[in-house]
């Protein structure tokens, strides 16, 4: 599917969502205001107003999923950083998208969270698609299944991460030819 030149809405209606580096929730209201909000994006305004009897399951389910679930009624903006993310993920889970894509989802974060994203996304791609572009190649070695390693707008590389690592193509392009042929003359003094 195309997505160049779509508007925001009608990508989100064919099932892709998108977080970026830096969380978007609206940090005044609550964890599940964010969720339910999300959760909403197809229903109509009066229906959104209306008062609710309970937590709809798709809200629930996200709250869980992102090990939230005990944070439900604090405000978004009182969250870390890395359950800021988190909660940006859930949001993405109550619209039922099927593709994730995912721009450095663990830019910041403490070793921890990134530990815990990386589990949440493991869990979450049994389900549906999850793409990340990510920086972070140790956390990259840890979580991904597959590596494509894109330059000037064209795939160069994909395979495993220790494959696309090995590649004298990636080599070239992100470490120059002098410096590989610099790392290769480097021997140590005996």
């Amino acid at each position: 599917t195309e997505l160049l030149g779509r508007s925001v809405h009608t990508i989100a209606r064919s099932g892709i969502g998108r977080t970026f580096q830096t969380a978007t929730v609206f940090e005044e209201l609550t964890v599940l205001q964010n969720l339910d909000i999300a959760a909403g994006a197809g229903r109509g305004m009066l229906t959104m107003l209306r008062r609710r009897k309970g937590v709809p399951e798709p809200v629930a389910r996200a709250l869980e999923t992102v090990g939230l679930a005990e944070l439900a009624d604090s405000p978004a903006g009182t969250l870390a950083h890395g359950q800021k993310q988190w909660l940006e993920i859930g949001m993405l889970l109550v619209q039922d998208v099927r593709l994730l894509l995912l721009d450095e989802p663990v830019a910041g974060m403490s070793h921890d969270e990134r530990q815990a994203t990386g589990e949440l996304l493991e869990r979450i791609s049994e389900e549906r698609t999850v793409v990340v572009i990510e920086h972070d190649m140790d956390f990259m070695r840890s979580f991904a299944r597959s590596v494509s390693v894109l330059h000037a707008g064209k795939v160069l590389s994909e395979g495993t991460v220790a494959e696309v690592q090995a590649d004298p193509k990636v080599q070239e392009v992100y470490l120059g030819h002098a410096a590989v042929q610099d790392a290769e003359l480097i021997l140590p003094e005996e």
